[in-house]
């Protein structure tokens, strides 16, 4: 950082006027032709390669700055989740489903992804883990769906959030993982029937995001769902946090990810006693 301040020194009335050509050009982009934009935009994009390609430490060292910050930035994050978890369990829970033992004594955060190969793996061993460890650990379910790699994992979401309105969120994620092949409308339905869940209801529930369209439109409105705020916090969480996959879990401050092993859990969990 103190090659680009003394960089940035040196250099500060080249970037004021740099500065002014970029208004400049913004100024032209709006009231000329296209070629005339165009011909400016090509003038400018050539300036700001020269200048990359003179002083390329700049650029690096400013991502590198950048990385840091955002490092920094995700520790204190996790280590505040840790804090919380430890002494303030209700609040890392939240609205979001549980299951397992009613003390929080030992809280095991799931984040998981229905259209996660991995996590549908992840799921068979966790539900190994719970049989043997339902009194003494709590599980708690935190959406994170991958939608630019998983087109179904955020329908998917929605339509376990609102089998949770009705008391069948666990169930309801059972089904889903363990017929990930067939995620889309018809299984969604079908599984809510045989849980026998209030249908209309179910369907109001999760309508919000029936329509990628139609939900962008209602977000330029202010007008969103519980469903959409529940999703979507857990989401801002797990990015809060540093995830960038899934699964990802979180034991009493134990970090696990990927394809867990039985073993794994275990471990973390002889670690926590």
């Amino acid at each position: 950082m103190r090659a680009f301040s003394y960089w940035l020194g040196k250099n500060i009335q080249w970037l004021r006027s740099l500065a002014a050509l970029c208004i400049l050009c913004l100024v032209l982009v709006c009231a000329s032709p296209a070629d005339a934009a165009n011909r400016i935009s090509s003038q400018l994009e050539q300036q700001i390669l020269q200048v990359i390609r003179e002083h390329p430490e700049v650029l690096i060292e400013s991502v590198q700055a950048y990385q840091q910050k955002q490092q920094a930035q995700i520790q204190q994050a996790q280590q505040a989740f840790v804090r919380q978890m430890k002494t303030n369990p209700q609040e890392v829970i939240g609205e979001s489903p549980t299951t397992g033992s009613p003390q929080s004594k030992i809280l095991l955060v799931e984040f998981s992804d229905f259209q996660c190969p991995y996590c549908a793996q992840a799921h068979k061993t966790l539900k190994q883990f719970m049989a043997k460890h339902k009194d003494e650990v709590t599980l708690v379910y935190k959406h994170f769906p991958l939608t630019s790699i998983h087109p179904q994992a955020m329908p998917a979401a929605t339509a376990a959030w609102a089998a949770q309105q009705q008391g069948k969120f666990w169930e309801y994620q059972d089904a889903l993982f363990t017929h990930q092949k067939e995620l889309g409308e018809p299984l969604y339905l079908d599984i809510a029937e045989n849980l026998n869940l209030d249908l209309e209801k179910f369907k109001r529930d999760r309508q919000s995001r029936a329509d990628k369209g139609e939900r962008q439109s209602r977000a330029d409105k202010g007008d969103r769902s519980y469903a959409d705020t529940a999703i979507e916090k857990d989401i801002q969480l797990a990015e809060r946090l540093g995830l960038s996959g899934t699964p990802f879990f979180v034991m009493n401050g134990q970090i696990l990810s990927g394809a867990l092993q039985l073993s794994d859990m275990e471990n973390a969990l002889t670690r926590i006693r």
